[in-house]
């Protein structure tokens, strides 16, 4: 296998993890709050607090999915790249400051194109846990990956 996988090289309930954990810090939070999802729980620690849901600083669920998603770039080397055809996301507890974030991807589905046999679509479901195993993320996606090309 080269350093990239193409379609014929994914199966189902191939797992992979990144040994990165990066830190999820309050500036970084505010900063990509502050131009990508402006809401006061993002921002203020006075105003996140007082939410009844939050009840204290959580990053955007968009910025917890940004970081998913270069670990799964950075951990599933997707020949061609990571071209989504389709994700569904959810965020079932919030990511907080001083979290150290880890992503493991499973593959749950293989199907080849019926309509152009030179590639076809990867179903991957990666969770994105917290320091402690608390699950802060689900993001199943929908990848398009060539086939392997064939010798001359």
């Amino acid at each position: 296998m080269s350093g990239v996988l193409y379609f014929e090289d994914f199966a189902i309930g191939q797992r992979f993890h990144h040994p990165a954990r990066p830190t999820m810090d309050s500036d970084r939070i505010k900063r990509f709050a502050s131009e990508f999802d402006p809401q006061p729980f993002h921002l203020d620690e006075e105003a996140a607090a007082a939410h009844p849901i939050f009840a204290g600083l959580a990053a955007s669920g968009w910025h917890t999915a940004a970081v998913t998603a270069r670990l799964l770039v950075e951990s599933v080397p997707f020949a061609g790249g990571l071209v989504g055809l389709g994700v569904e996301v959810s965020w079932p507890r919030p990511t907080r400051a001083g979290d150290e974030l880890s992503v493991s991807t499973e593959v749950t589905d293989v199907t080849p194109s019926r309509s152009k046999p030179d590639r076809g679509v990867v179903t991957v479901r990666t969770e994105t846990h917290n320091q402690h195993g608390q699950l802060v993320q689900v993001l199943t996606a929908k990848v398009m990956v060539p086939c392997r090309p064939s010798l001359p």
